[in-house]
């Protein structure tokens, strides 16, 4: 799978907003992606290290099962998606906005 395919985008809402100022003695803040369904952990740690330049502590995943939506007389589903919170390294840091 190519680099740039693994990461599809940040997710950026008040949580994650809130996780990335939060840093420890031990590591850095925890930013969330949307990832690829098929990226395993290592994958996703070498691609967020190389596009954005940091050093990756740890990388949590959770599949996220889609929705049923309605759309006029029927019913459907919104698509399944992968969720990674990666953490960095105390002395990194990465600008989202």
């Amino acid at each position: 799978m190519d680099l740039y395919h693994v990461i599809v985008r940040p997710l950026v809402t008040e949580k994650t907003t809130h996780q990335s100022k939060a840093t420890t003695a031990d590591h850095g803040a925890t930013y969330s992606f949307e990832v690829h369904p098929d990226a395993n952990k290592a994958q996703i740690k070498d691609a967020i290290e190389k596009v954005y330049r940091v050093k990756v502590v740890d990388v949590r995943t959770s599949n996220r099962p889609g929705k049923v939506r309605r759309f006029r007389f029927r019913t459907g589903r919104t698509r399944h998606t992968k969720k990674a919170m990666v953490t960095v390294d105390k002395n990194s840091h990465i600008d989202l906005f």
